[in-house]
């Protein structure tokens, strides 16, 4: 019995370890803050949320996060220092537009900044766009800016429908970051430039579609599209397509750029 309850006490105690060291990875819902009434009549919050397992939902790369080791929130508020002190990755995808919110929340110089000093001591960030029509653009690039990257109005990738899969194709293989994907799907996305040390991590034609760069001590991956949504993670894409795959890639990769916070600085300013 005594070898019993000793075992249990360590397990409890390795569990307790396991789960604070467990990485934590904060979305936005500040900036992206869409709502909509549910079937009680309530306003809810909904677009790209953990918790949502419709199509429009991140339920599934949130599993992908949870598989890996991560911790999950959500912020609902705007990023401070101290909200953001204990994340790892933080994700802000889709910033609202004035026909999504009645008040949307724009980034101003101020989250800029706050944001920008928490990736410069060792954060990870990914920012995630869309389309021009429908994402917010003039004020999410003032952050994508001071990291030497921009999302420009140019809709790439283009999809007209689901008989037309492969205008979305985005091949992987061999890719530092997908390592086991070798076709993604992104549709209707926005382009990307880069300048200074931000380079180019995937390409949709002659178009960038995905851009990385170091800041400090920490790291930032744009992407023209919120492509990891549950539509196109939960196995309606034809054969061929790796989006699933590529989930798993893209999360590994993020939770390893926050294994070192000691790593030698970027020179981000």
């Amino acid at each position: 019995m005594k070898k019993i309850t000793t075992a249990i006490i360590i397990l409890l105690v390795f569990n307790m370890t396991a789960k604070a060291q467990s990485k934590l990875v904060t979305l936005d819902s500040y900036f992206n803050d869409e709502h909509r009434k549910n079937a009680a009549g309530a306003l809810e919050s909904y677009h790209y949320k953990w918790e949502e397992t419709d199509n429009n939902g991140f339920s599934i790369l949130a599993d992908v996060f949870k598989k890996h080791g991560a911790a999950l929130t959500t912020l609902y508020t705007a990023p401070t220092a101290e909200n953001l002190k204990n994340t790892a990755v933080y994700i802000i995808v889709d910033p609202d537009t004035k026909k999504e919110s009645p008040d949307p929340k724009y980034i101003f110089p101020d989250n800029v900044q706050v944001i920008s000093e928490w990736v410069k001591n060792g954060g990870v960030l990914l920012l995630m766009a869309n389309d021009s029509a429908n994402v917010e653009l003039p004020h999410f690039n003032t952050l994508a800016k001071k990291f030497g990257m921009h999302f420009t109005d140019d809709l790439i990738s283009h999809v007209t429908n689901d008989q037309h899969f492969e205008d979305g194709a985005i091949p992987t293989v061999n890719h530092p970051i997908f390592k086991t994907s070798t076709k993604l799907f992104m549709k209707d996305a926005c382009a990307i430039t880069v300048s200074g040390s931000a380079k180019a991590e995937l390409w949709s034609g002659k178009s960038i579609i995905m851009a990385s760069a170091a800041y400090g001590k920490g790291v930032v991956l744009a992407v023209g599209d919120p492509w990891l949504y549950n539509e196109y993670v939960n196995g309606r894409l034809p054969a061929g397509f790796t989006n699933d795959k590529g989930a798993d890639d893209l999360v590994v990769w993020l939770l390893s750029k926050t294994a070192d916070k000691n790593r030698p600085s970027s020179g981000g300013k």
